[in-house]
């Protein structure tokens, strides 16, 4: 009888539910959305229990979609997104809505933790700056703000662990979403006691921390019930998403890189060992392959800046015929400027910059535009303001590790001109996969698989991961692009301090 794996992608619109044969087939795919609410200009929750209805509902479809017998589930493990407060009592019972990652409420406790702990100190411990995205910088704002619910608290969860309580009953994380509370050893693999005794946060309140392979458990009588799985099937708890991404990508040795671009985009390898720059431009995660590190640089809006070039500017003056679509025309115009996009330069912050940058103040905005420019030069200005940025997080990871190939996913490997962009300016070879977004759910899939002794380790990704195409690096472009990289740099360091007065 054929077998399965089960993967759950818990991202920030909704949960995607994906099964994949044992031998690295997808047999099908569905979503399942839950809402996102904002307030108080920088509060972004969610309700757990959507959370929850949405693995109920999406893994229910898949069933009966797919028409797979729940018994012939091996194993079922999480992607999940990160960096996220949610507070549940003894009996896994939310105690408020979960505060999310894209949350920034918690400045007043990263300036606590700044008066204890230098943030050149806290980097070297985390692997990470010390920002309000993190949970424990979120779980310190309940703790002053909500100190009845604070005391109510059992333990504070992430999305996929939540999921694994609620499939298992069990309180768990591993190491990728404990590294993004904001308050682990990256080299312990531990909770950091040095940073938890400067925040007053205890201990006791943060879940048991496991390798992403460990196995929480089996699908409870009532998790069956509720999800159409098979009672005692294996749950593997999983890793944050950006870290399944990783093993998605194939990227499960030192040096294997990949670039992802959707809305936000980021550029992340596989090493032996943590990399801590003198800048602190770059992040490390606890990868999903134990013992190993997922070094990574994050920018805050990359395919975002050209959805809304196309939006506001060409959604509706592109001329559309037969099958193409608004990006296909803005391809083909970007495609007639040539490199440096006859001297217009975009800085892509539309909303702030984290990597490399790590400047919330920093704008979006068109440098050097004359009358002879055309919409073609404005849209590859665009595509190479991404890439610019991009590469320079690339730069500082190549300090550490040679880097001559990509693996690229996401929207943003659909135009065949950033394609050759992203090649020219990060002088390396482009691997396109066949499937661009499933990679996240690839990662939790192969991981359900070691974790359930399916696969005797990741290279079982493999299987997975299908190559349809290369692009490869022009050499000459080299010097076409140098003076247009010094000027991007020399563009926002110009405009910094200007852009804080903006604000």
């Amino acid at each position: 009888m054929a077998e399965y794996l089960l993967a759950h992608d818990l991202g920030t619109s909704g949960d995607k539910a994906t099964l994949f044969s044992t031998e690295g087939k997808l047999v099908y795919s569905t979503v399942s959305v839950y809402e996102t609410y904002y307030s108080h200009h920088n509060w972004v929750e969610q309700n757990a229990e959507d959370w929850w209805r949405a693995v109920c509902e999406a893994t229910r479809e898949l069933l009966t979609k797919s028409g797979i017998d729940a018994g012939s589930i091996r194993a079922v493990s999480f992607s999940g997104q990160m960096m996220g407060c949610l507070c549940v009592d003894r009996k896994g019972t939310p105690l408020r809505p979960a505060i999310i990652w894209a949350d920034q409420r918690a400045q007043e406790q990263v300036k606590i933790i700044e008066e204890r702990v230098s943030q050149r100190e806290y980097y070297k411990i985390v692997g990470h700056r010390n920002t309000a995205s993190y949970g424990i910088q979120k779980l310190m704002w309940v703790q002053k703000h909500e100190p009845e619910i604070y005391e109510q608290t059992y333990k504070m969860l992430n999305a996929k662990d939540y999921m694994v309580l609620k499939l298992t009953g069990k309180f768990c994380t591993d190491y990728s979403d404990g590294n993004s509370c904001g308050f682990f050893d990256l080299k312990k693999l531990s909770w950091s006691e040095e940073l938890l005794s400067c925040s007053g946060i205890d201990m006791d309140k943060l879940p048991e921390l496991y390798p992403s392979t460990h196995m929480a458990g089996g699908v409870t009588p009532e998790a069956a019930r509720a999800t159409g799985l098979a009672e005692g099937t294996p749950v593997i708890i999983g890793a944050g998403d950006g870290v399944a991404t990783n093993v998605g990508a194939g990227s499960v040795t030192p040096g294997k890189s990949f670039c992802s671009i959707g809305t936000s985009a980021w550029i992340t390898t596989t090493s032996e060992k943590p990399f801590l720059d003198d800048g602190m431009q770059i992040v490390t995660w606890a990868h999903m392959v134990p013992g190993l590190y997922a070094p990574n640089g994050t920018m805050q809006y990359a395919g975002g800046a050209y959805s809304w070039l196309k939006r506001t500017f060409f959604e509706k003056s592109a001329k559309i015929s037969g099958e193409e679509s608004t990006y296909d025309v803005m391809d083909q115009e970007a495609q007639k400027s040539p490199a440096g996009a006859n001297g217009v330069i975009f800085l892509p912050y539309m909303l702030g910059e984290r990597s490399p940058r790590w400047d919330p103040y920093a704008k979006g905005c068109f440098l050097g535009l004359k009358p002879e420019n055309t919409r073609g030069d404005i849209i590859r200005s665009v595509l190479e303001g991404v890439t610019l940025n991009l590469s320079i997080i690339l730069d500082i990871m190549r300090r550490y590790t040679d880097i001559e190939e990509l693996t690229i996913l996401g929207g943003g490997a659909k135009g065949k001109t950033w394609r050759k962009i992203m090649a020219d300016i990060f002088q390396a070879d482009l691997f396109i996969p066949q499937l661009l977004d499933e990679a996240g759910s690839m990662g939790a899939a192969v991981n359900a698989g070691v974790g359930g002794g399916i696969y005797k380790d990741y290279s079982a990704i493999d299987s997975f991961l299908h190559i349809r195409e290369v692009q490869g690096h022009d050499p000459g472009a080299v010097s076409a692009y140098h003076t247009v990289k010094i000027l991007y740099e020399q563009s926002y360091h110009a405009l910094r301090d200007f852009f804080t007065f903006l604000n």
